[in-house]
């Protein structure tokens, strides 16, 4: 049929999110986008409009996917807030040692690179970050954090969290990422419950 497109609209997301993510925003060139989806100029504006729409929609693919799995993690009951930081540390880790995506986090990568997003684009950015924060405020809070131990650990968390992602683009290796980890943990004063080394999903 006329018009109808003849390729997977979500997979291209995939691989535009992917792109994105390994290079940033500023250095994902459209000739970076093409090859990475494997469409033309036309097919890939014609259906995702300009590069900064792209972005967006790339990085609202990544929340979609990467989000939950931090919201479960943190969904508990936890027995205290250092059972909260490891398991949202965790969830960090494991993305990181999978090596079916890259290094890092778009969401992180994004961040660094904020002044070169549209006004819009820094918008999306910062609520999604303020969404995570919100999450794991909530989280210790039902740990039994009162209200100042619960923003101050969600912020150092979410610190945290931005640090292994850099560090791991860094060339850090898995076992030096859980240490950092490892250490977060143990910050609300309780011994860490056992953040350890990710697995490789290649040996599951």
């Amino acid at each position: 049929m006329a018009g109808r497109k003849q390729f997977d609209v979500d997979e291209a997301l995939r691989r535009a999110m992917h792109v994105f993510w390994r290079w940033g925003y500023s250095e994902a060139s459209i000739d970076r986008l093409t090859e990475g989806t494997g469409l033309g100029r036309s097919s890939l504006y014609g259906t995702f409009g300009d590069k900064s729409a792209l972005f967006r929609k790339s990085l609202q693919r990544y929340a979609q996917t990467y989000h939950p799995l931090y919201d479960q993690a943190l969904s508990g009951p936890h027995p205290s807030p250092s059972a909260v930081v490891a398991a949202y540390l965790q969830v960090t880790l494991n993305r990181i040692a999978d090596p079916a995506v890259p290094d890092g986090c778009l969401l992180t990568v994004s961040a660094t690179q904020l002044p070169a997003l549209d006004a819009e684009s820094q918008a999306m950015v910062r609520a999604m970050i303020g969404g995570l924060r919100s999450m794991l405020e909530q989280a210790l809070l039902a740990a039994g954090a009162d209200g100042q131990e619960a923003s101050e650990l969600a912020l150092c968390t979410l610190a945290t969290n931005k640090s292994l992602a850099v560090l791991s683009r860094a060339g850090f290796s898995n076992d030096d990422l859980a240490t950092v980890a490892a250490a977060a943990a143990r910050i609300p004063g309780s011994p860490h419950p056992g953040l350890g080394r990710a697995q490789d999903p290649r040996d599951s």
